[in-house]
């Protein structure tokens, strides 16, 4: 059994007393001893500890052991590990060894462990050591890795012995230094040593080639996934501990303005709140408004509108501008309307989404004064920003589906939730500090003689900026410190969609304020919408605004930077603020509804709440000033230093606070200014304290050579000191650097990866581990460093909160690191890259520190009292820690600063020059720790003081240093050759000088005329060259060496092309010249100009000391052996590359569109290829205009070419002009930098397989190269065909669309291997068909398709379709994907290691081609259309520019652009020259040129087609145009389609098509040309002006000819399936038979042979499929062709010759005009049919014209309502009642609408009918929209299409007669999916709207008549639906033709007339027939009343005439009259 035992003999040196206790862990498995009680420096554990082990031991598993101090009630403490790599253990089996342990921060500590180790192999024998492996080894404090010096190096020790520290007795390799670091350019390690380890050797380092074969000899016995290596960074590079990196970007990258577009589509609105209104969108970006049209009365209006805004503004000012979408109601020329709802949202935000925009997403309308209302309706919109060069990707826009789901696609970012909250963002602002004057001392003075006062010259108010609104505070009269104490609040929704506060301090002025200063909260920092994240919150703190000089001039030339734009060059004042967030209760009763900025007061907060006042010391010294530029040499120079405002010479402070206090008020501060400016002397204030000193000496500077000055600094350095007061607020400081130093880590380490990756070394993936190793290692430092001084002054929320986040963001991204690691393989590299470039972004966002401490430093040069160029140092970066992870990275170590102009001055050519390079030292920290402050300089000075003697001479800082010693060195600078250098003449070359500069020297190359690829191959020696310091301090941190690249002009001065830095190799006079070291080897820098890169150089230094023996003692330099270059030094042998004999052959073709040149044409072109000094000249072409074509195709050359490709010069092309008189004019040059894709590798005979024939990597085979290929690569893995032998069968079936792969089995070599490539479920599908049809009975007639009815555009949205869901599942797809992949790492980790092969058999099954693996479950029936390929762009991009054997070469010429990137190069191309390259080392072999056929005069371009002139018939189809950019005023254009090929133009502007920005053309052009004459294709959209000339939109160009002979043939493409008749015609004059045997001939493959049953064999595949094909009159006959098209369609399967044929498509071409480059102005999609005039003609054009809208009629009838709400009082009775009639409309809007008549004084809400509305309209069916054509105005010259979803709209209202009808109610129907009416009124409830997802739907265009009762509903007050109404009525659709056989009326008008409804009487007009009415209100409803009143009056008037008649009656009775 084996076993590895492990004997723990005793640990020693332990500190103190008491119990220790040990773990040892192997695998994982931890194993504790005993505790060793009470021992004092040793414990003796004597145990031994044993892991029984199933598998054997590998040669790099660790062993680790950790002692603890062991204690009963705490946890035990770690006092130090030990890890070893068990290789020498696996090698010998058994080892003993004592070593010392290291504590948790790495560090080594005294402490050491005796152990044995022994280990039982189970057959006795134990593995071998294999040397040459990385294995990790814990490092010491910073990553550098001590790496032992013996097994690599046959026991030859290098340098001063091994490095020291921990040995790990052999078992960690060593590595020699790589000089093939390719493109190492500058990686400077920045690394700590421990102090007492100066003497370093510098670290070995790997040597990639060893490595290489040294993994070769241990791939079968070690498992690669778990090793990692150690930074390869810290190793290439000499190590470094005093000095730090320089940065190589020169120019400032913000603040210049860039050109931006802004497109927003408005595509409808929904749910607005209000009835009946007439809405409009309002777009505004910025300042800038634009309207949509006004749709009339609806709550959902479908605009689709295209807006369009262009910008030309630096990229953070338009990231700050606020898109606001604004919906106005009822607007017009006299009113601006009622707001109803906006939507706002920063347009950064918008850039920053992938693909840079919001597509098809619903924007949330709230009412900015109304903050309680809640949602106030959507609009639908998309918005996309585009930069230069961002191409967005739209989604096809064909037959959308409108997407009903609001809430799942909203327009927010990611990860903000649907439901915003108003929340108030208070800003308060309390006071300010140290502003600038702001008015010029005369206007003082005369102020002073009027006043009689003297006062602060500023009078500053704050203007806070947030979300599209400002807020200001009061303005503080003449003070520089003012203090307000007022808080700006304003009310916005949170989350913001806007990213910035803009808090400004401004100058209050009569005339127009200006900005002092600028400064941006950004909200991301300030908050954290995590699950534990915190609100915004800010402060209070300090923040620093930067901006101009303070010098006070009335044209400020730099004012832009006050407003923050651009780097500030000087401190501007600072501002104490807070900022904190509220949410709002918006249901609180007390709330202000609106959302207005307020100011307010607050009260004031105490001094210390910000911090403790700290002094803080800031020590500079200068140790060297070169490369001063010669504009400012001949004056004398000072530098100057600031700290915020103390340094500043112009109102600096000087005093700290307390003594300010002192002074009495008497005093002004101008006796402090003369304090400062005579600070030379030593005047020392009352507390002794020292005064700063801020500036050096003024000095004279000294000529270095033409262009450059430099300060003779030689052994005197000046130094500058300040002390300054500030908050203690380094916390923040140190826990940023922290980050930012892991971070700086992580970005070295990645660019290793990556250049591991691009330099193609072996194991990118074992760095990658190291990365995330130390990553993780940096984790968890940070966690434990940064939780300290949590208790200081001055924390705010905000320290604390950030602190949380961090530690816990850190925590788990060292978790996740440590996770990613076990999944780095090799195969997955690039993706864990992406993944670890995500962990970078992160932490550099998080050590962002928003709340401000220290200013930044600045380094002013100044001359002549001028200011003239600057640099700015964070103060974080020099910021001195105790604990070493928190210093900043700069300082007390030497850095090399490159002054630069200030503000705009630096854009362009003026930015990329140095004005000056300084070598300085920085140390920044609190005064009670400047102990130390000198402690990180060079070695070997003596300080020089102000004045001996004194009180407090010792403390004070030096005022110089004086170097006594120094070292003398010779530098070779080894120059060989740079290329793809900027071109800087107008020739399009450039006349190439490299000059070197090294401290105070420089020297030059020599010129090399006209090229940009110049090989000087020189050696530059610079003698005597002299340092200051100790040896072995240089010989680590040698000076930078700065190599800039200049053009030589026969005028003026050289111009700039680029500059680099570099670090010699320095060897010391006690060293050996030799391996590994010596000789350098040759390394690319990156060489930059301003921001962009320029080129790269070749080229190696080294720096060798000069000892008592003098130069005798340094390696002979072998002198010029060349006679010709007279005295310049060749590079040595040793150094320059290994050279080895390649032949190259060029293919010339022709040259195309040449351009004029000095106004003449070319006319007799040649072209001259050049390559290392060799070359070859193509035949002359005589007449270039009659075939611009070459008579010899090939030619060659032979030439001596590095063995490294990487190191190959670049291959010229120049194309001269030969005239008359033996002139030569040049008329364009391209460089090809790279001959690797041109280097020819032999088949390989032994295997079959297509894929590895390739003739050139990716030259004749583009298809080997799956990264060009993304889905037209071959569904089968090459493994599948192993062997010729055996036939390989390729099963099809007739129906390619839903492909299904089953299974792929893989038989042995010899028999036939079959392939089933399951085609379509079609036969399932049938059964399925047929029962459904069963279970529906006649319901499903409609899915049958008519074959009558498809045309070319059913096939093509079938083809969308097919696109779109190909996306969605390719997404899905990769979901899947990564799931698995995750599976399959943890089954990994587990143990259990999935061998290849079943990866492999998945791998095949995976591959699938173009469609996506779809079953028939999920397919949705639909019907059965041939489809068409629709290419999302162009279809050069998939395939590869179908430069297959053909290339294209852009020929330059003219200066390069400043601009970034090479963005306009496209104007500097004069012609393109035709050809192909091939490259192949001599001798060839044999088996090449004795193939059958082989033609020597071509070389290796064997078959390739004749170049002779061929007519060529070129039908071009152009479906339809998307997303054109507006041309008009009124933000449309009217486009038309002009094509132009060689002298032939068709113009197509009498078909424009008006007012459209997405228009159909739909049209097919023929057009005869000749190839090479007339071979690029221009397809432009022009849009028609009815006046003036019309405007160029875009325009595509298509190279036809590369197409044409490509053999992907692309000359017509290659349909799914071959039918004779039908919308699916085959176009090509040749048959899918022809076709094939044309190309077994030209492959000379064998075949194709047609065997019975549908079989056909093609070299060794054999493919199956029908044999019938169906003609017009449906007769069956016997046809080969549809198997011939299966072979077509899967060519690519065809070994040596197979690739994808071009299918029958559709591109999207992007259209670009020239006056906007790099913006995409739309897209066409077309594609072009080529047929050659020898072959039989092409039959007729498809017919591709859009289709014409079929015209229906809509009958409505509106039977009854009921349930209708009541709306008006009756006058006399106050009864509810309402005056009902019903208004519908289709179309548009209004203007075809449809009224009732009127159901009058309905009591019930019932009203009766009985009314017909006949809609007449066109209707698209596959777009399912109607189509309007209308003029847009009475202005309009025509009328305008408009298409629009066919939506029905019925509404109710109630009529009234003097005031406005009311609206009531209305219900939308959309005619192909809306709810079933209900069958009784009853049923009918608003359900039936609110549930409509759920609700089954129907569709009037199936169904034809509907009946039923549908609900109207309206919104109240608090935006509830309600229902208002129920309407029944029978919806009829038919033809036109239908409607003209049985016409009928209106209303209820003949023919076919309705009955008259049965109203009851009431409904009749009161004043038409008075009485009537009266009668019926008086009878019907009061007739019982009247009746009881008129008994009542009878009896009254009975009781009255009783009474009256009564006494009479009486008297009468009682006289007896």
């Amino acid at each position: 059994m084996m076993a590895l035992v492990v004997h723990l003999k005793k640990v020693s040196h332990l500190r103190g007393k008491g119990d220790r206790i040990a773990k040892v862990s192997f695998r994982g498995l931890p194993l504790c001893s005993r505790v060793a009680e009470n021992c004092g420096d040793v414990a003796h554990f004597n145990e031994t500890f044993r892991w029984p082990i199933a598998s054997r031991l590998d040669e790099n598993e660790m062993l680790e052991i950790q002692v603890f101090n062991y204690s009963k009630v705490f946890s035990n403490r770690l006092v130090g590990t030990f890890c070893m790599v068990l290789q020498k253990v696996a090698e010998e089996g058994h080892l003993e060894l004592t070593d010392t342990l290291i504590d948790e921060n790495n560090t080594s500590i005294k402490t050491s462990v005796t152990i044995e180790i022994r280990y039982q192999a189970m057959d006795g024998s134990t593995g071998t050591w294999i040397d040459g492996e990385f294995l990790e080894v814990p490092d010491d404090r910073d990553g550098v890795f001590a790496f032992e010096t013996d097994s690599l190096l046959s026991g030859q020790s290098h340098g001063s012995g091994t490095s020291h520290g921990r040995s790990l007795h052999g078992s960690i390799p060593t590595f020699r230094k790589a000089g093939k670091g390719v493109f190492s350019a500058m990686k400077l390690g920045k690394i700590k040593n421990s102090k007492d380890d100066h003497k370093r050797d510098e670290p070995a380092v790997l040597d990639m080639e060893d490595l290489d074969r040294k993994a070769k000899r241990l791939a079968g016995t070690l498992e690669p996934d778990t090793i990692s290596l150690a930074s390869v960074t810290a190793v290439t590079t000499n190590v470094s501990n005093k000095r730090s990196k320089p940065d190589i970007k020169m120019e400032p990258g913000s603040g210049r303005p860039v050109d931006y577009q802004i497109s927003i589509t408005v595509v409808e609105a929904r749910q607005l709140i209000g009835l009946n209104m007439d809405p409009v969108v309002c777009v505004e970006v910025g300042d800038d408004k634009k309207y949509t049209s006004m749709k009339e009365s609806t709550n959902c209006p479908y605009y689709n509108e295209y807006f369009v805004f262009d910008f030309h503004v630096p990229p953070d000012v338009l990231f700050d501008k606020i898109i606001k979408l604004s919906v106005i109601h009822s607007k017009n020329l006299l009113r601006s309307g009622t707001l109803v709802g906006t939507f706002k949202m920063d347009v950064g935000t918008v850039y920053f989404q992938p693909e840079h925009q919001f597509y098809h997403k619903w924007a949330i309308l709230s009412d900015p004064d109304d903050i309680t209302a809640g949602c106030k309706g959507y609009v639908k919109c998309d918005i996309a920003v585009v930069g230069k060069g961002d191409n967005i990707k739209t989604p096809h826009k064909a037959n959308e589906t409108d997407e009903d789901d609001i809430e799942g696609n909203l327009l927010l970012p990611e990860g903000i939730p649907a439901e915003r909250q108003w929340a108030r963002f208070y800003v308060k602002i309390y006071r300010a500090e140290g502003l600038p004057k702001m008015n010029t001392t005369i206007m003082a003075n005369v102020k002073k003689a009027f006043i009689g006062e003297n006062r602060d010259l500023v009078d500053p108010y704050v203007q806070v900026q947030f979300a599209g609104q400002k807020g200001k505070t009061s303005v503080q009269k003449s003070s520089y410190e003012p203090i307000w104490n007022e808080q700006i609040v304003f009310t916005e929704l949170f989350p913001p969609l806007c990213k910035r506060i803009k808090v400004q301090i401004r100058d209050s002025d009569k005339v127009n304020d200006v900005a002092i200063g600028t400064h941006f909260i950004d909200l991301r920092k300030i908050s954290n919408d995590g699950d534990k994240g915190f609100l915004p919150t800010l402060g209070p703190a300090w923040v620093n605004m930067y901006g101009s000089t303070r010098q006070y001039t009335l044209m400020d030339e730099h004012q832009d930077l006050n407003e923050g734009i651009g780097e500030g060059v000087s401190f501007r004042a600072r501002l104490l603020v807070s900022v904190a967030v509220e949410i709002l209760d918006t249901t609180s009763p007390e709330i202000i509804s609106s959302s207005d900025v307020q100011v307010e007061g607050v009260s004031n907060i105490s001094e210390s709440a910000t911090g403790k006042m700290e002094e803080f010391f800031l020590f500079g010294s200068f140790l060297e000033a070169t490369m001063v530029d010669r504009k400012i040499g001949d004056k004398p120079i000072t530098f100057e230093i600031t700290i915020g405002n103390y340094g500043n010479q112009i109102d600096g402070v000087s005093k700290s606070p307390a003594a300010k206090k002192k002074k009495k008020d008497g005093e002004n501060e101008e006796d402090e200014n003369e304090l400062i400016l005579n600070s030379s002397e030593d005047e020392a204030e009352e507390e002794g304290d020292l005064v700063s000193v801020s500036t050096t000496p003024l000095m004279k500077p000294v000529i270095t050579d033409r262009n450059y000055f430099h300060l003779p600094y030689f052994e005197k350095k000046p130094c500058v000191y300040i002390k300054s007061w500030w908050q203690d607020q380094r916390r923040r400081l140190y826990n940023s650097n922290i980050m930012d130093k892991i971070a700086d880590k992580l970005e070295e380490g990645l660019n290793d990866v990556q250049e591991i990756i691009k330099t193609e070394k072996a194991f990118p993936e074992r760095r990658l581990r190291g990365v995330l190793e130390e990553l993780s290692v940096g984790c968890s430092r940070f966690v434990a460093l940064a939780n300290k001084d949590v208790n200081l002054a001055g924390r705010t929320k905000l320290d604390r909160e950030r602190l949380k986040s961090c530690m816990r963001e850190l925590d788990s991204m060292g978790q996740q690191a440590k996770q990613l690691r076990t999944q780095v393989k090799k195969n997955t590299v690039k993706d864990r890259l992406k993944l670890a470039q995500s962990f970078l972004q992160r932490l550099r966002f998080l050590a962002d520190e928003p709340q401000h401490s220290i200013p930044d430093v600045f380094i002013w040069m100044m001359s002549n009292n001028k200011r003239i160029a600057y640099a700015r140092i964070p103060s974080k970066d020099i910021l001195y820690s105790t604990v070493e992870e928190e210093t900043g990275k700069d300082c007390g170590k030497v850095k090399a600063a490159f002054l630069k102009l200030p503000g705009k001055k630096s854009f362009g050519p003026a930015g990329w020059t140095v004005q000056a390079k300084l070598e300085l030292y920085l140390w920044l920290g609190v005064n009670r720790q400047r102990k130390d402050f000198l402690s990180g300089l060079p070695n070997g000075f003596e300080e020089v003081k102000a004045v001996e003697g004194g009180p407090g001479f010792l403390s004070l800082p030096p005022l110089s240093l004086v170097y006594s010693m120094k070292q003398v060195f010779q530098l070779r600078a080894h120059m060989y050759q740079a290329r793809s250098l900027f071109a800087a003449d107008s020739s399009g070359l450039s006349d190439p000088f490299a000059r070197v500069f090294f401290s105070t020297h420089s020297q030059v190359t020599e010129v090399l005329s006209e090229t940009l690829c110049p090989t000087w191959d020189q050696l530059l020696v610079f003698d005597d060259v002299e340092l200051f310091g100790e040896a072995s301090e240089l010989r680590e941190d040698p000076p930078i060496i700065v190599v800039e690249i200049y053009d030589q002009d026969t005028v003026g001065k050289a111009e700039f092309i680029g500059r680099t830095f570099a670090k010699p190799t320095i060897k010391m006079c006690d060293e050996h010249y030799g391996p590994p070291r010596f000789p350098p080897q040759l390394e690319y820098f990156q060489i930059y100009r301003g921001n962009c890169t320029a080129g790269e150089l070749l080229a190696a230094f080294e720096l060798l000391q000069i000892g008592q023996g003098g130069k005798a003692d340094l390696p002979p330099i072998e002198g010029s052996t060349d006679s010709e270059r007279g005295p310049i030094l060749p590079v040595p042998l040793g150094i320059r590359p290994v050279l080895s004999r390649y032949r190259i052959e060029v293919l010339f073709w022709g040259l195309r569109d040449l351009k004029r040149i000095n106004l003449a044409q070319v006319d007799r072109p040649r072209v001259d290829i050049e390559c290392a000094g060799r070359g070859v000249q193509s035949a002359l072409i005589q007449n270039y205009k009659k075939n611009p074509n070459f008579s010899t195709l090939v030619k060659w050359f032979e030439v001596d070419l590095p063995e490294n490709e990487l190191l190959h010069p670049p291959l010229n092309i120049r194309v001269v002009d030969c005239r008359a008189f033996g002139r030569y004019i040049l008329v364009g040059t391209h460089a090809v930098s790279s001959l690797r894709r041109f280097i020819y590798s032999p088949p390989d005979k032994t295997s079959n397989n297509w894929a590895s024939a390739a003739k050139l990597m990716n030259g004749y085979m583009v298809l080997t190269d799956g990264s060009t290929q993304p889905r037209s690569l071959p569904s089968l893995s090459s493994r599948t065909f192993s062997r010729p032998a055996g036939d390989v069968i390729v099963n099809l079936d007739t129906e390619p669309q839903i492909r299904k792969m089953d299974t792929v089995v893989k038989l042995d070599a010899m028999s036939d291997a079959v392939v089933k490539v399951d085609m379509t479920e079609e036969e399932s599908d049938k059964e399925k068909k047929k029962k459904k049809k069963k279970k529906k009975g006649g319901l499903d007639e409609e899915e049958e398709t008519d074959e009558r009815v498809l045309d070319w555009w059913s096939k093509y949205f079938a083809s969308i379709e097919t696109l779109k869901e190909a996306l969605r599942t390719q997404e899905a797809a990769h979901a899947e994907a990564e799931e698995r992949e995750d599976l399959e790492i943890a089954a990994e980790v587990a143990g259990s290691k999935i061998k290849e092969k079943s990866r492999e058999k998945k791998g095949v099954k995976d591959k699938k081609k173009g469609q996506p693996p779809e079953s028939s479950e999920k397919q949705p029936l639909k019907a059965k259309v041939d489809e068409l390929v629709v290419f999302n762009k162009e279809l050069e991009s998939e395939f590869g520019n179908f430069e297959d054997w053909l290339h294209t070469f852009n020929l330059y010429r003219g200066k390069a652009g400043d601009d970034d990137e090479h963005a306009l190069d496209d104007d500097r191309i004069v012609g393109r020259f035709k050809g192909s390259l091939c490259m192949y080392k001599l001798p060839l072999s044999e088996e090449i040129t004795r193939e059958a056929g082989y033609d020597p005069n071509m070389g290796m371009f064997q078959s390739i087609p004749h170049n002779d002139p061929i007519n060529v018939l070129v039908r071009i189809y152009v479906v339809r145009a998307t997303d054109l950019h507006p041309a008009d005023i009124n933000g449309k254009a009217d486009p038309y389609i002009v094509i132009r090929l060689g002298k032939t133009e068709v113009k197509d502007k009498e078909n424009y098509i008006s007012k459209q920005l997405n228009p159909v053309f739909g049209k097919s052009f023929d057009i005869e040309a000749t190839f090479p004459m007339e071979s690029m294709l221009t397809v432009s959209v022009y849009d028609w002006d009815l006046v003036g000339t019309d405007d160029l939109i875009g325009e595509t160009k298509i190279d036809l000819e590369n197409r044409f002979y490509s053999k992907f043939r692309a000359t017509c493409g290659i349909s799914s399936s071959y039918s004779v008749h039908g919308y699916n015609i085959w176009r090509d004059p040749m048959k899918p038979t022809q076709i094939l045997t044309r190309l077994c001939k030209e492959g000379k493959i064998d075949g194709p042979h047609y065997g019975p049953g549908g079989k056909v064999k093609v070299a060794n595949r054999i493919f199956t499929g029908p044999t019938e094909i169906e003609d017009e009159n449906g007769l069956k006959k016997q046809t080969e062709e549809h198997l011939a098209l299966t072979v077509l369609n899967h060519w690519e399967e065809i070994p040596r010759v197979g690739c994808k044929l071009v299918p029958e498509h559709v591109e999207t071409r992007p259209l670009l005009n020239p006056d906007k480059p790099g913006i995409e102005q739309g897209r066409i999609e077309m594609w072009v049919d080529m047929f050659p005039s020898d072959m039989p003609a092409p039959g007729p054009a498809l017919d591709i014209s859009p289709r014409k809208p079929k015209r229906y009629e809509l009958r409505v009838i509106i039977w009854n309502t009921d349930e209708v709400i009541l709306e008006d009082d009756d006058y006399f009775t106050g009864e509810k009642s309402s005056d009902i009639f019903v208004r519908g409309w289709l179309k548009g809007q209004q203007e075809d609408k449809q009224d009732t008549d009127v159901h009058y004084h309905s009591l019930t809400g019932e009203g009766n009918f009985n009314w017909r509305f006949v809609f007449p309209f066109e209707y698209l069916v596959a777009e399912e929209k109607i189509v309007i054509s209308k003029k847009e105005s009475m202005f309009s010259w025509d009328e305008t299409e408009y298409k629009i979803p066919p939506r029905l709209t019925l509404q109710v209202w109630d009529a009234d007669h003097f005031s406005a009808d009311d609206f009531l109610g209305a219900i939308e129907l959309d005619l192909n999916r809306f709810p079933r009416g209900a069958k009784t009124a009853k049923q009918c409830s608003l359900d039936m709207i609110r549930n409509e997802h759920e609700l089954p739907t129907i569709s009037i265009f199936k169904q034809k008549r509907v009946k039923g009762w549908w609900p109207f509903v309206a919104r109240d007050e608090n935006d509830e639906m309600e229902l208002t109404g129920k309407v029944e009525a029978e919806l009829h659709l038919v033809t036109a033709e239908e409607a003209e056989k049985s016409p009928v009326g209106l209303g209820r008008n003949e023919p076919d007339p309705l009955e008259k409804p049965n109203r009851p009487d009431t409904t009749f007009l009161w004043f038409l027939s008075p009485l009537k009415a009266i009668r019926y209100l008086v009878c019907n409803r009061y007739k019982w009343l009247i009746i009881k009143i008129v008994l009542a009056l009878l009896l009254l008037i009975m009781v009255g005439l009783f009474l009256y008649s009564m006494p009479g009656y009486l008297v009468k009775k009682m006289l007896g009259a």
